[in-house]
């Protein structure tokens, strides 16, 4: 009789843990931020109809990276839970931590049990509040468990330098706008240094808009409006011109007009600059 193979409970852990962490890696980055009126979620994602993030209950909503048919199942899982338990005692008792732990214990469960593998995926679970203060962001690895995110988070692909270029430019006070260029910026850095332009046709962006009179907070972005997003502030042109104008009114030598115009242009690029501060 031949000896059964042994191999560590700390070996087995271990090589599970990189055989995820390898799969979740080649799917594309999702990067979640707060920014003044709510949470947005922007993937990398050409495709219109698998979607990477999805609205899971009036105020919560569900992003994820790694194997398509694997993280559809436990979105799946999570809007019966919360359709369940908002029916059964009351919609405010569905919360972005209750379903958290639900996906932890799924993922947590199937992570140690040896008869399967673990699960390619990484999740983020979020709840935009009445308050910034109130909004909540939930990390979920492929070991199911939990980590607690403020501000900023991105999963999949090279989330750890997108991640660090997101924690020192995000700001809680951004337009949805200024959030949707930075997430943008952030997707675009490759991990060996280059930049790439991502365009509308390549993202997939959604909201959970507190301003929202309805109850449902979840929505898309998508056509014309996302390419306006994307679109950096135009330049004041209308206090460009007037410096011009009162330049000529005020009676200036020909020499000294185009020393004056070089100063309306100088004048047009600190409008361009107000202007990026107020999107």
């Amino acid at each position: 009789m031949s000896t059964p193979f042994y191999v560590s409970p700390q070996q087995a852990m271990a090589d599970r843990a990189e055989y995820a962490r390898k799969g979740i890696a080649r799917g594309r980055s999702v990067v979640v931020l707060q920014y003044a009126d709510g949470i947005v979620f922007v993937a990398e994602n050409p495709s219109r109809a698998l979607h990477k993030v999805s609205e899971i209950y009036d105020r919560i909503a569900f992003a994820a990276v790694g194997k398509y048919n694997e993280f559809e199942n436990l979105r799946i899982g999570g809007v019966r839970y919360a359709d369940l338990r908002g029916y059964t005692y009351d919609r405010d008792d569905v919360t972005a931590r209750g379903l958290a732990n639900v996906y932890a214990q799924t993922l947590g469960t199937i992570f140690s049990s040896a008869g399967e593998k673990p699960y390619e995926v990484e999740l983020i679970v979020a709840e935009v509040g009445a308050a910034p203060q109130d909004d909540q962001i939930y990390r979920l690895p492929h070991d199911g468990s939990i980590v607690d995110e403020h501000g900023s988070v991105a999963v999949g692909g090279n989330s750890d330098q997108i991640g660090t270029y997101l924690g020192s430019r995000q700001r809680d006070d951004m337009s949805l706008g200024e959030a949707l260029r930075l997430a943008v910026e952030a997707l675009g850095r490759d991990s060996n240094g280059s930049e790439r332009t991502l365009t509308a046709d390549q993202l997939e962006v959604a909201v959970l808009d507190r301003r929202r009179p309805q109850q449902r907070k979840f929505r898309r972005v998508l056509g014309s409006r996302l390419a306006e997003l994307l679109e950096p502030p135009a330049a004041e042109s209308g206090e460009a011109a007037g410096s011009e104008a009162s330049t000529e009114e005020s009676g200036g030598e020909p020499g000294r007009g185009s020393s004056s115009s070089g100063s309306s242009g100088s004048s047009g690029s600190s409008g361009a600059s107000e202007g990026d501060d107020a999107s």
